[in-house]
Formats: structure tokens, sequence, C-alpha cells
């Protein structure tokens, strides 16, 4: 228990037979209870995750009470080992974790990859704005400070970036960054609330999970973390991840504008979103058909006026609906800058007393 909650972990793994049991036995002494869910694995990760599930829930059993034991596959159990019947996604292995936890009464549930690569001596900062009941889900950021991304490759910074973007059109919530960083906390009212079947199951979960929050009206927090990387190896291939995602972001994008500025209450926003969208549009078919007139020696100057003018007016649409947009979700969000300062702050008021009693 962490501050009078109680606290679920889920360890989700596929093809992670070098790393999950490391990640299992290092998930802090505060934490109630693991889920350890594998998508069905081709290599040995469910192995591990029955053999580290043992050791630890034996382990556990020793220093319980007799009637407190847990190592016979009750529901006391401190490693609950879970598998699908076949291969799902990630985001279906996230979902299991979260039903699971929150039937067994789990107050905050977080979620650590098996891969290594999400630092658990930090996981009490993720979960404290959701414990404090600051935020109903709070999430990992690597990308707002140079020093936290001094291990990330290039390439890596450059996709995050571009589908951080995306993310914040789709979502709503557009101080979050790094949408794709899996180092996750979750309220159980959030999980009962959510239409989880809803959300996909592939590696677009943690992009479309943002969405339903917003639409549903919880309150995201971003927390400061430093990226880590290992000798592991990502499954995902990129082009067919970065084509899936993007239709994914579009399609949620167009879901968040019907259901919260159309259906529940009007927005001018979205008014000026698809005023933008047909001003470049029509700018920008303009301009090419400008260019394709003058070289054919027509006169494609007045056409190629009225195209800037479009684009220009389609921008200034474009800005004014992301300005209202934003106004709109300012309340829904903690972005990762007073997540810090808020830091700074209490670990200021920590080192305060011992300031004064050495006096």
């Amino acid at each position: 228990m962490y501050k009078g909650e109680r606290i679920g972990v889920v360890v989700t793994a596929y093809d992670e037979a070098s790393f999950v049991g490391r990640v299992i036995e290092t998930v802090p002494d505060f934490v109630d209870r693991i889920y350890a869910v594998d998508d069905q694995s081709p290599d040995e990760s469910w192995t591990v995750i029955q053999r580290i599930a043992r050791q630890v829930n034996e382990a556990a059993d020793s220093e319980a009470a007799p009637e407190l034991a847990m190592a016979d596959g009750g529901d006391d159990r401190r490693v609950v080992p879970i598998r699908h019947e076949e291969n799902r996604g990630y985001g279906a292995a996230v979902k299991t974790g979260y039903r699971r936890a929150a039937e067994d009464g789990m107050d905050v549930v977080a979620v650590m990859n098996g891969d290594g690569q999400m630092d658990p001596a930090i996981l009490d900062r993720i979960v404290d704005p959701v414990v404090a009941g600051e935020a109903d889900y709070a999430k990992g950021n690597r990308l707002l400070r140079p020093e936290d991304r001094a291990d990330m490759s290039t390439f890596r910074f450059v996709g995050n970036a571009i589908l951080t973007g995306l993310s914040k059109f789709a979502s709503g919530y557009w101080s979050i960054g790094d949408p794709q960083n899996g180092y996750t906390a979750i309220s159980r009212e959030a999980i009962e609330e959510l239409d989880l079947e809803s959300v996909t199951d592939q590696y677009g979960f943690l992009n479309h999970l943002l969405t339903h929050l917003n639409v549903a009206g919880f309150r995201v927090a971003d927390v400061p973390m430093s990226a880590v990387y290992g000798d592991e190896e990502s499954s995902i291939k990129y082009v067919p991840f970065v084509r899936f995602v993007s239709l994914l972001l579009l399609r949620s994008f167009c879901w968040r504008l019907m259901n919260r500025y159309v259906i529940r209450s009007f927005n001018p926003a979205v008014v000026y979103y698809g005023a933008g969208t047909l001003g470049l549009a029509g700018g920008l078919a303009g301009l090419v058909g400008s260019a394709v007139r003058t070289a054919r020696g027509e006169d494609g100057v007045t056409g190629a006026i009225a195209a800037i003018i479009a684009t220009l007016l389609g921008l200034l649409s474009l800005g004014t609906a992301i300005r209202l947009d934003a106004e709109a979700n300012e309340d829904l969000e903690s972005p990762c800058d007073d997540r810090a300062r808020a830091d700074r702050d209490r670990e200021r008021e920590e080192r305060a007393p011992a300031r004064s009693d050495s006096r």
C-alpha cells in the first residue's frame, strides 16, 4: 500500500524472456499486486514469468502469517501470472491487466513494460499524481529536458516528436508530450468508466487511450523522466506502425471533435478546424494549379495570389481552432513543467525542517 492506496502494476511481456523476470523482481515493495501478462510470446517469457512468480509468492508466503499465505494461487498472490491464448497486441495486454486489477480492488494501476526500460526507482513519481487525486492518469515524459533524452537516438526523437504533435490534435491534451511513453498510472475509477473495448488492442493503444480519456473528461498529468535503453530490440515495424497510428489519430481527432464540440455542446473550434482544413487544401491545390499554368506559359499570377490568400486564411483558422481547443482542455492537463516545479517545491519543503533543526 502506498499513502493509503492499493497499488497494482501491470507488467506486459512479448518476447521479453531476457528482461521480464528482472522487471518483476524489481517492482517496489509498496506495490500490492503485480499482474504479469504474457501476450502469447513465442519465446520463453511465459516460463520465466511462472518461475519468478512462484519464487516471489513463496518468498512472500514465508514472511507472512499463516493465515495470510499467498502461494496457494488465491487472490492474495503478490504476482499474478496471466497468459493470452493468442497474440492480441500490446493494448490488449494492458487492458487485461487493467480489468483484473480493477476487479481486485486496486486503487491505482501502473504499467511497466517487460523490456526493462522503465526505472522502478521512479514508480512513486509516476503514481503520485493519481494517488494525490491531482490526475486520473499520469504518464512519463522523456522529451521535455535535454538531459532526459540524452540516450534517445535522433531517429527515435524525431519520430516521437512527430507523434507527439499528431497526438495533441487527436487527444486534445495540448500540453502533454511523449504519448508513446508506456510508463503510466491510472485510477480504478477511470478504468471502470472508460469503454476499453473501443480502444485499440495494437501499439497505438497509448495514443488512442488519451483521446478516450479526454472525451470522458479525465485529467492527465505529465511526469519528467529519463529515457532508458538497454540491449532489448523493439518488435515494432516502424513503417506499418506509423501508417496505422497516423490513420488511428485522424479517426480519433474527428471522433473527439464530434463528441465534445458537436454532440455534447457546441464549441466554435470545430468550425475553425473545418474552415482551416478547407482553406489549406484549396490554397495548396491552387498553388499547384498556378505552377502548372505558369509552366505552360499561361498566366498563373492571379491564381497564385488567390491561393496564397486562401492558404493564409486557412492557417489563421487552424491557429484559432487550436487556441480554442487548448483553452477548452486546459483544466484537464497537468503539464510536465508544472509537475517538475511541484516536485522541486516538495523537495524544498522536505529539506526545510532539517535545516531548521540543524540550527
